[in-house]
């Protein structure tokens, strides 16, 4: 079927070069078809257990023991944190056996002061004394349901005052109650923060708030 769609079209230009009497006539600058218009690349949003996924997957390829110590959401001119979603998630990682710390990134932005579009990497680091590490399987609850939760119990309203509100989310091990919970603050960070919501990240239940 190839060879047929290219002979046909050959066979046509011989028969019309020889019916034609004199040189063919210029087209006309409007028959040139405009170019399309290329398209802008838009960020991609991301909840934080997807991202927190892949970013386990390539930190095991780093080095198999590896364990999370800490992952939180990045606030930049694409995303305010609302809806449990961010352009950008970073976490931690521990390798107990080579007694090294790096921290891997999960980016859907467009920003060019942001990681590339994937997962990367940063370079080893020593890592510090005595840090506390979690199992990835008791991230059970996702950004967004944490999100939600702490809207229900106080966080809408911070919303309706200030729909610029922005809101970073932060995951961390709580070595005495023996938890990994989601930190819901409603600001840059915890000294500027309109309100903050505690979810235990295992059973989506929610912990308590702060100013």
């Amino acid at each position: 079927m190839h060879k047929v769609g290219l002979i046909l079209p050959a066979v046509v230009f011989l028969f019309m070069s020889a019916c034609s009497s004199g040189p063919e006539p210029k087209k006309s600058a409007s028959s040139t078809p405009a170019a399309e218009p290329v398209a802008k690349e838009e960020p991609i949003f991301t909840t934080g257990k997807p991202c927190f996924t892949r970013m386990v997957q390539q930190a095991q390829r780093w080095s198999v023991d590896a364990l999370p110590v800490h992952v939180e959401s990045a606030l930049n001119a694409e995303s305010l944190g609302h809806d449990g979603k961010s352009t950008v998630w970073k976490g931690m990682f521990v390798s107990p056996s080579r007694g090294k710390l790096k921290t891997f990134s999960c980016s859907g932005s467009r920003l060019s002061d942001e990681p590339p579009v994937g997962i990367s990497a940063s370079a080893e680091f020593a890592a510090p004394p005595h840090v506390p590490m979690f199992h990835p399987s008791f991230l059970v609850t996702d950004s967004d349901k944490a999100f939600a939760l702490t809207q229900e119990k106080g966080g809408a309203k911070l919303l309706e005052k200030d729909p610029q509100q922005p809101v970073v989310y932060l995951l961390d091990w709580d070595a005495r109650r023996k938890q990994l919970v989601w930190v819901v603050v409603y600001g840059k960070s915890f000294k500027d923060a309109k309100g903050i919501g505690v979810i235990d990240a295992s059973t989506g239940r929610f912990l308590r708030a702060s100013k």
